[in-house]
């Protein structure tokens, strides 16, 4: 018996023993296969992000060259003047006025067949809530509902301060969200989850309501409405994409106008407006600052409180509404006192180091932009001395206003409502203007992002705003004794982030943000002790049914396609930068030479020979012939476009900056170049290129773009005349047609020979 047991505990600590292995082996396994899961998820998230801020640095360069344009353009009559402020500042004229007293809606009738939701005001809690029913089941509100339901929000912003104050007292706890970027699932998920707002619910909406998503405008109707219902429980910020400017690029401009065709120019010119009267920035119990991007060594919270927001039209410009009219107004007197001696042509060669794109500057645009960039403070002395008397007028108007309110007379902002335009005009003109440093104030908090290193530095990644270090938000928590600052503006794979020793907790609300499954939303709650209580979901349910491992290989798919899309567009330029490391002409260049010259092209800091094995095939001898690998890329794209390849990287590669610069043209929000729009945009690009061409030659070229010749040019009609021009230039045509194959020329010679 004693021999038996002995064995059968023999046999018995050899299979344990046989587990233990077995379990380590499993457990080594499994930790290097999830390890390897994370480096793809991260190099994915790479690629998504980079590619996207890449997009931004574009948008910012090219409105920067057109305003660089306009600026130095003279305008030779008041037509001309008031078609460039439309252009960029959507300049609002008399008629806009009466719009803004709010009568206007109602000559917009309901019929008797729509079958949306209806609005009555002052609105009530079941009108939020059902707006929010509506919406989820594919109703769209009334162009009529629409525009009243702005005015009043504009009416109630108004009347709010640059910087709201939310206390935990009065409620069980504040709920803070960040970007939705028009996602109104997101939205519906979050009240679903979180509960409706209400008197004991507050809610804080962080900025980046629209764009890229397709729900833009419903997901604005309903914050809307429901800050109208609970204006001391509902509360919303700016963001950098509550822009008019942003909006042309980004999708919410062409968002409105498919939506509601007839009214989409009266929404959007209410919508620029409602956007700049956003409050800039939230304190929670005066211990947490909640603000969309970031801060700056520079950040003064005094300062952002009694600044005129409304008179920042946009962070993309430094111009404000009424210094860019005063500036015209004078250019025109100018031009008039000029003309009496000789006669006025249509355009004024300027004698300037004009840039040729807005990706090949000059020093003569690196100047303008650096007097306009936000990483320079205005440090002179004059300038120092103008703000601070800016300021204390400023305040003394604020607390006048406030006397006379508590006394019961008509406020600043109610009286000149009730002038007539002369006087309201005058009244504004006598104001003085947010200053470049006001102006720098608000672009840090809506564009700036958080970095570990110590400093402040320009963010050159996004191409606005700054990167901030531990030691700035360190000297923020102490001069204004916050406890930590809560900012969006940055997409996070798990919908939050805290860096800065927890003092900075970035929340983004938007989940599958990049791709269905890249990453999930979040909101964080707080409570009278201001601990943050972060809630993660994902609003689509497509993403609770697949693995982890099908989630990353489907996020990765994506975004592989998106870089060699990007690959794809640039296949001239790595062209010539692989030929330079052939200098035998041989057609093979090393996989490290491949990775450095992509790098050199695309400038996305990715790290490329991690990629290297899912964007080239593996070669035993490690070198790789680039034609054929070039041909591959083109392959890939011309199977889904029958367009010739040459033709089509251009198109890949331009389309969003020709589609931007198409509805800066549409300065009327159409859908369609005028023959007007075409010949003041056409006269703007001559000055800068000294070109001498008659009205009858401007009217010819709209004539040859006009293909199905209804009078007016499409987007298609503009890309396609875009696509001929560079085919003629491929053919050999050069003494036809510009020479330039980057964005800022290609958008403004592409009427040039047809």
């Amino acid at each position: 018996m004693g021999s038996s047991s002995s064995t059968q505990h023999h046999f018995a600590f050899q299979n344990a023993e046989k587990a233990f292995k077995a379990a380590a082996l499993i457990q080594r396994w499994y930790r290097r296969y999830m390890a390897r899961l994370e480096m793809r998820r991260r190099c994915t998230w790479n690629i998504f992000q980079s590619i996207e801020y890449a997009g931004q640095q574009d948008q910012v360069k090219l409105h920067e060259f057109f305003s660089y344009l306009v600026d130095h353009f003279t305008p030779s009559s008041h037509h001309e003047r008031d078609f460039l402020n439309r252009m960029f500042t959507e300049e609002r004229f008399a008629q806009d006025v009466e719009t803004e007293e709010g009568g206007d809606f109602e000559s917009i009738e309901v019929p008797d067949s729509y079958t949306g939701p209806r609005l009555s005001f002052p609105l009530l809690p079941d009108h939020a809530t059902a707006l929010v029913e509506a919406f989820r089941l594919r109703q769209q509100l009334h162009a009529r509902y629409v525009l009243n339901l702005l005015y009043e929000t504009r009416r109630h912003l108004a009347q709010l301060p640059n910087i709201n104050r939310v206390s935990t007292c009065y409620s069980e706890e504040v709920t803070v969200c960040g970007d939705l970027h028009g996602q109104l699932d997101d939205l519906i998920f979050i009240f679903y989850k979180n509960g409706l707002p209400s008197p004991e619910r507050a809610y804080v909406f962080n900025g980046d309501f629209v764009d890229r998503g397709k729900d833009s405008v419903e997901v604005l109707m309903v914050l809307f409405a429901f800050m109208l219902v609970y204006p001391k429980e509902f509360h919303l910020n700016r963001g950098n994409h509550e822009d008019h400017l942003v909006n042309l690029r980004y999708g919410f401009t062409k968002e409105v106008m498919h939506k509601y065709k007839i009214h989409g120019k009266k929404i959007l010119r209410t919508l620029q407006d409602v956007f700049c009267w956003l409050p800039l920035a939230t304190l929670v119990d005066e211990k947490v600052l909640v603000l969309h991007g970031g801060v700056s060594d520079k950040t003064d919270l005094e300062l952002l409180a009694k600044l005129d927001r409304h008179k920042i039209v946009s962070t993309m410009r430094c111009k404000t509404r009424k210094e860019s009219e005063n500036l015209e107004e004078q250019k025109r007197k100018d031009n008039q006192t000029s003309s009496a001696q000789k006669p006025t042509p249509w355009f004024l060669p300027q004698s300037r180091s004009l840039p040729s794109s807005p990706f090949h500057l000059g020093s003569g645009f690196k100047a303008y932009k650096a007097c306009r960039s936000c990483s320079i403070p205005c440090g002179s002395a004059v300038s120092k001395e103008l703000s601070r008397q800016g300021q204390v007028r400023r305040s003394m108007d604020l607390e006048l206003e406030l006397c006379r309110q508590q006394a019961g007379f008509l406020g600043i902002r109610e009286k000149r409502e009730s002038l007539p335009l002369a006087d309201c005009d005058a009244d504004a003109g006598g104001m003085l203007k947010p200053t470049p440093e006001e102006w720098k104030q608000v672009v840090d908090i809506l564009w700036s992002d958080p970095m570990a290193q110590e400093g402040c530095k320009a963010n050159t990644v996004r191409g606005g705003g700054c990167y901030f270090g531990p030691d700035v938000t360190e000297q923020l928590m102490e001069k204004y004794k916050l406890q930590f600052l809560i900012r969006s503006h940055e997409c996070k794979p798990e919908g939050y982030e805290f860096c800065h020793n927890r003092k900075v907790l970035t929340i983004f609300s938007a989940s599958n943000y990049y791709e269905v499954g890249s990453n999930r939303g979040a909101y964080v709650k707080l409570g009278p002790a201001l601990t943050p209580h972060i809630v993660q979901y994902q609003a689509n349910k497509a993403t609770h049914r697949l693995t982890m491992r099908q989630r990353i290989s489907r996020v990765e798919e994506s975004a592989l396609r998106a870089l060699r899309q990007k690959l794809f567009a640039h296949s001239s330029d790595l062209l010539v930068e692989f030929r330079k490391r052939d200098p035998d002409e041989s057609g093979v260049i090393t996989l490290s030479d491949w990775a450095v010259a992509v790098e050199a092209v695309l400038h996305l800091g990715l790290p490329w020979r991690m990629l290297r094995p899912q964007l080239v095939n593996s070669s035993a001898d490690n070198v790789l012939e680039y034609k054929s690998w070039l041909d591959s890329l083109a392959k890939e794209q011309l199977s889904r476009e029958n367009i010739q390849s040459s033709l089509l990287e251009k198109l890949y590669r331009n389309r969003s900056n020709l589609e931007t610069i198409f509805r800066i043209i549409d300065s009327d929000h159409s859908g369609f170049i005028s023959l007007d729009e075409f010949r003041q945009t056409w006269k703007l690009f001559s000055s800068h290129m000294n070109i001498d061409i008659t009205d009858d030659g401007i009217c010819d070229l709209a004539r040859s773009i006009d293909f199905n010749k209804d009078g007016h040019i499409d987007i298609n009609e503009f890309l396609e005349a875009f696509r001929l021009v560079e085919q003629s230039c491929s053919e050999g045509q050069a003494s036809a047609c510009p020479q330039s194959t980057d964005t800022g020329e290609s958008g403004r010679s592409s009427p040039g020979p047809c």
